[in-house]
């Protein structure tokens, strides 16, 4: 197969994530060494997340050079739909130095189901 700068550029990778929760939150976690926080667009409401980027490569190399090819260069997507609705308003996320990104969502409490205990009348 023969790769060449157009074919590379027409390929978005896909993130890779980890998705927990807490009692309180929703939290992602992704690996994106090499990607600056500048190149990051996340975009967030109560029902999904999409993270955007781009790890560009600042180095030159000849396709035909390459022994093995498994890291993605150039623009990645992710869009998750969340288990349970979160306030997009409160949510933080942080690129740390060891290239893991942290998205942390507050859930939204009001949207939890009530009980209701059925007295006689």
């Amino acid at each position: 197969m023969e790769l060449n700068d157009r074919s590379m550029n027409e390929t978005r990778g896909q993130l890779a994530i980890d998705v927990y929760q807490t009692e309180d939150q929703v939290i992602i976690k992704a690996p994106i060494a090499g990607v600056s926080p500048a190149d990051l667009d996340i975009s967030i409401n109560e029902e999904s997340i999409t993270i955007k980027g781009e790890r560009k490569r600042n180095f030159e190399i000849n396709n035909d050079s390459y022994l093995v090819q498994e890291c993605h260069w150039g623009e990645f997507s992710r869009i998750y739909q969340l288990p349970t609705p979160i306030v997009p308003e409160r949510s933080t996320a942080i690129l740390a130095k060891d290239g893991i990104l942290t998205v942390n969502m507050p859930k939204d409490v009001s949207s939890k189901t009530k009980i209701l205990t059925v007295q006689a009348g």
